[in-house]
């Protein structure tokens, strides 16, 4: 069975049946359910084409990715890997996009093309030029991260802002007068890149409300820039006894930096922050860290999504989740 062999028994033209398979022109009801009909009488498996038409729907979904930064940090390839597996649960396949710059092009195809049936978003911004335009097109989306209107559209979110604060309560409570956030790249934060931003908020504040004298700096995504970034940290405030990080991928460059200058985790400093585990674990001694929930996330967003694409009406939900820090190995009283 084949697109000729369906137009013959319809008693329509090929390109009549390309049309209705790829919905790239229309195709009248009455012709759409004929070709249908001689589908299922055939007995053919229909591809996913044929399916989609019959069924209204891709079975496919979309997880855009900006081009926040050179590559893709662990986290987001674990996320990615989530989603896949997430989406694979409820018979959905994943079309990877990226979006931003000179990628603009795919996620606009994205959105038009109807393509998919629905959009799980990363990296999200306060201010989200993507988000919008998936609100204006009616396309079932979630968001991973929330904007600064947070009410209008479904979202899956960690608590930057509420996690740090507790790191900073954490040191405090141990002793630590003088501590410093290692923050993701400035860029992000220009950007006005949620996690980035309220990660910050959630330092100032905490450290304002414990009296503490608190640094905060920006750092690339790399070993390299992390391993400078703790050696000026300290060479402008060889006062420091306690670190919090966001920073991932710099973990190991801050590490080599502590054991060069001789400041032994934990008796001589303190490190703490909001990180996924593979990299706490790997970090020596094991960091104390709220570990970032990456496959619960995923599981929630494409939860989050199936429901929109059955329910598209349904109102807007929210999840933000909020893992305890996990007491490891780098955290001790301040000597």
């Amino acid at each position: 069975m084949n697109i000729g062999e369906i137009a013959r028994r319809a008693g329509v033209s090929r390109s009549t049946v390309s049309y209705a398979l790829s919905g790239k022109r229309a195709v009248s009801d009455l012709t759409r359910r004929r070709i249908l009909r001689v589908i299922e009488e055939a007995g053919y498996r229909p591809n996913a084409s044929a399916r989609a038409l019959a069924e209204g729907r891709t079975r496919t979904i979309a997880l855009v990715i900006p081009p926040a930064g050179s590559q893709l940090t662990p986290i987001q390839l674990g996320f990615v890997a989530s989603v896949v597996t997430a989406a694979g649960r409820h018979e959905l396949d994943v079309l990877l996009s990226p979006s931003g710059g000179e990628h603009d092009r795919s996620f606009e195809r994205i959105v038009t093309g109807r393509r998919v049936d629905g959009v799980i978003l990363m990296e999200v911004r306060l201010h989200d030029a993507r988000a919008a335009r998936l609100r204006e097109s009616a396309m079932p989306f979630v968001a991973i991260g929330h904007t600064a209107d947070a009410e209008i559209s479904s979202w899956v979110d960690l608590d930057y802002e509420g996690l740090v604060a507790n790191c900073v309560h954490h040191l405090a409570d141990l002793g630590h007068r003088t501590i410093a956030l290692v923050n993701r790249p400035e860029e992000f934060l220009n950007l006005g890149y949620g996690p980035a931003r309220r990660a910050l908020d959630g330092f100032t504040a905490a450290a304002a409300a414990r009296g503490l004298a608190a640094t905060a700096v920006c750092c690339a995504d790399e070993a390299m820039a992390g391993e400078t970034c703790m050696q000026d940290l300290l060479t402008a405030r060889p006062d420091l006894t306690g670190l919090v990080t966001v920073n991932e991928a710099a973990l190991p460059g801050v590490e080599r930096a502590l054991r060069r200058l001789g400041r032994a985790v934990p008796s001589r400093f303190s490190v703490t922050g909001v990180v996924g585990r593979h990299w706490a674990e790997e970090f020596h001694p094991p960091l104390t860290a709220a570990d970032v929930p990456v496959a619960e996330m995923a599981d929630r967003a494409v939860d989050l999504l199936a429901e929109h694409i059955s329910a598209p009406a349904e109102a807007a939900r929210h999840v933000l989740l909020s893992p305890p820090i996990s007491l490891r190995a780098t955290t001790a009283p301040a000597g």
